[in-house]
């Protein structure tokens, strides 16, 4: 660390500029500008480079980032991605997709804006496409072992990239039409452009790695058939089931669950073709669920010209600073302002939907939404607070309740977990021998940066379980949970 003032000469926290809404709504492109250079060598010169670097706790793949902040301050772009490809296979999705749960653990963070690690992060990784410095790299021998991975998100698409480098012959394996999992389809545009993922796919396919699109396992290829085939097979399947809210008028027509709403518009945006696709245009939109699938329905129906886009959370509204009951190091719940957010719309806390209310015609027109009060342990409606918000379009983003494995526990008996999800040992597998799960179909839906580290380490049990060793790391254990005191 060759400038220990760093962080007291910059005590400003300096994010990159979104492009302005009334331009970014006009397209579905991302919302940040270019990065100043200067700001990020600033920004980076921000770390302390602590005795204990909590930052390294807070992430999952306990990413090197003392090491490339100090590396970005000195000009070292190669230098850099090395250190960040050391723990990380896919920096360009976790520096635009996760929510930076290393950034809460920072130390500066006790006294001072943290630093921003995850700008810093994006910046590595766009420079080091820009400059070439990513590359193929295949391995030096290959094994006589083969090995199935089931769906193409992060957690499918880490544990194949790793597993390919040591040897094996790796097949990705998705039902969609095109690689990707849900950072393909359920990924807008604005928060992440396509060509990130194509990129990358290039570089593994370059690498060994065989993509298999538009295969359904368990329908078009039996559980039983793939096991045969293959010597491991790695399920990653995601936590694809949404919650439901089971009210009156729930039938009625207008009432969609968030992703039938925001993968047509994003097939729509990679130039395919959707019959009968939803549509915000003109509408009066309301959305159940304040999270992240939340945000990134209000940036769609902001760019589908929607006539008004309310969202609705059954809760509080979070604090604007770090709660008592959740110090530091810990990943707090805050009041949290995406840039979907600052397009527009109107945020309701408190709002508990009691009834969808409809016309003759048996579609939407509007929700009866009480003031949420808590009493006897509980969150319900408060009689006498009643009244309606008009909607033509009803998003339900509630959360995922965990996989669909009805297909795999007919046909090879793996079941599920007390919290629906696949049921895995410590080391990933399941009760088959050389089946093991990784990533949200075994923790139940979560961050990017958890499922990427889930598939580096699931990919060392599978070397270890092929090989009787392995010399890839693991970052994180089947039982690990985010950080906590």
């Amino acid at each position: 660390m060759a400038n220990p003032r760093g962080f007291l000469e910059t005590t400003e926290r300096e994010l990159p500029p979104r492009r302005p809404v009334e331009v970014r709504i006009g397209d579905w492109r991302e919302v940040y500008g270019p990065r100043d250079p200067e700001v990020l060598k600033r920004q980076a010169g921000r770390c302390m480079d602590c005795g204990v670097p909590f930052c390294h706790h807070g992430c999952p793949l306990g990413n090197l980032i003392p090491e490339w902040n100090d590396l970005v301050r000195r000009g070292d772009g190669r230098g850099a991605i090395e250190r960040l490809h050391e723990t990380n296979n896919f920096p360009e999705f976790t520096g635009k997709l996760c929510p930076a749960p290393c950034e809460s653990a920072c130390v500066l963070g006790i006294n001072q804006p943290a630093v921003t690690i995850k700008q810093v992060e994006a910046s590595i990784i766009e420079q080091a496409w820009a400059n070439g410095w990513v590359t193929p790299l295949p391995p030096s021998r290959v094994t006589d072992k083969t090995v199935a991975v089931v769906g193409s998100g992060p957690a499918g698409l880490a544990a194949a990239q790793q597993l390919t480098r040591v040897g094996h012959t790796v097949a990705v394996f998705e039902r969609d039409d095109r690689i990707g999992g849900l950072l393909r389809y359920g990924i807008p545009d604005f928060k992440m452009e396509k060509h990130h993922i194509d990129q990358r796919l290039a570089q593994m396919q370059a690498e060994g790695t065989r993509f298999r699109a538009g295969v359904n396992i368990g329908v078009d290829i039996t559980w039983p058939e793939l096991i045969e085939r293959y010597d491991a097979v790695v399920l990653a399947t995601g936590a694809p089931k949404p919650r439901d809210l089971p009210i009156p008028g729930r039938d009625l027509m207008g009432i969609h669950f968030a992703m039938d709403y925001l993968v047509p518009s994003n097939r729509v945006q990679a130039g395919g073709s959707v019959d009968g696709q939803i549509t915000a245009e003109g509408k009066h939109v309301v959305i159940l669920g304040g999270g992240d699938t939340g945000a990134d329905c209000i940036g769609t129906a902001h760019r589908q010209r929607a006539a008004s886009v309310t969202t609705l959370a059954i809760g509080y509204q979070p604090p604007q600073g770090r709660p008592e009951n959740q110090p530091w190091p810990m990943d707090p719940t805050v009041f949290e302002v995406q840039s979907a957010h600052e397009e527009g719309g109107e945020r309701i806390y408190l709002a508990s939907t009691v009834e969808f209310v409809g016309n003759a015609a048996g579609e939407v027109t509007g929700l009866k939404v009480a003031e949420t009060e808590y009493r006897d342990g509980g969150r319900f409606p408060k009689p006498g607070t009643e009244h309606i918000i008009p909607a033509d379009l009803v998003l339900l983003s509630l959360g995922y309740t965990g996989p669909d494995f009805s297909d795999l526990h007919a046909q090879i008996g793996v079941g599920a977990d007390g919290r629906g999800n696949l049921k895995r040992s410590e080391d990933y597998a399941t009760s088959v021998p050389g089946v093991f799960v990784a990533g949200d179909a075994g923790r139940g839906a979560s961050l990017i940066v958890w499922a990427i580290a889930e598939g580096r380490a699931v990919a060392a049990e599978v070397d270890r379980f092929l090989q009787g060793h392995t010399d890839l790391p693991a970052p994180v254990r089947a039982s690990d949970q985010p950080i906590s005191i």
